[in-house]
């Protein structure tokens, strides 16, 4: 399985203004330095929680179909899926109709799932990434994001701030992320 990003969030969960307010800053010196650091930390809240935040297209590559009648879709909440396509033997292209599966956008993980009668089609795949399922994943925009998030990631960007390197704590283990920004993305963590 293999996952990449086509279309990125247009939008970020929390805006310059709002980190801006959290960390009480009046200046524009660091304007760029915090604009960078609220995409490092949706993607690094993303990344911990395995979820999308804001509207993002994805393709998830498989090798072969599933033995079980589903495909599990990463990254939820799933919105929507766009196509679901395999490559034969010679590189040939073939779309799999949406007639043939329903799209379970109300699970976590989202799936799609075969109609009832309906199989995976028997086409020969090639022997890597034969099938490509794009999708689209996160919670929509900006306001759609659960406050938790939008909590942790003005957390993590103040600890960002305040700490430029590696803080260590007590004894000589360095402390990546404040006990508070984990137990908010603790919540709804995806395994």
């Amino acid at each position: 399985m293999a996952l990449k990003q086509t279309s990125a969030p247009a939008t970020e969960p929390v805006t310059l203004e709002e980190i801006k307010l959290h960390l009480r800053v009046d200046t524009e010196d660091e304007d760029d330095w915090l604009t960078a650091r609220i995409t490092a930390a949706r993607v690094f809240c993303e990344e911990f929680q395995r979820r999308g935040f804001i509207t993002q297209t994805w393709e998830l590559w498989l090798d072969r179909w599933p033995d079980k009648g589903y495909i599990e879709i990463p990254l939820p909440p799933l919105q929507s899926v766009t196509s679901v396509k395999y490559y034969d033997t010679d590189d040939t292209e073939a779309t799999f109709s949406p007639d043939c599966y329903f799209v379970d956008s109300k699970s976590e993980s989202g799936r799609i799932g075969l109609n009832y009668g309906e199989v995976w089609p028997s086409t020969t795949l090639r022997p890597m990434n034969g099938i490509c399922v794009t999708f689209k994943a996160g919670y929509g925009d900006a306001d759609d994001v659960p406050e938790s998030v939008k909590q942790a990631m003005l957390l993590l960007i103040a600890h960002w701030y305040e700490n430029r390197e590696t803080v260590i704590s007590s004894g000589a283990m360095p402390k990546e992320m404040p006990f508070s920004v984990e137990a908010l993305l603790w919540q709804d963590r995806i395994f």
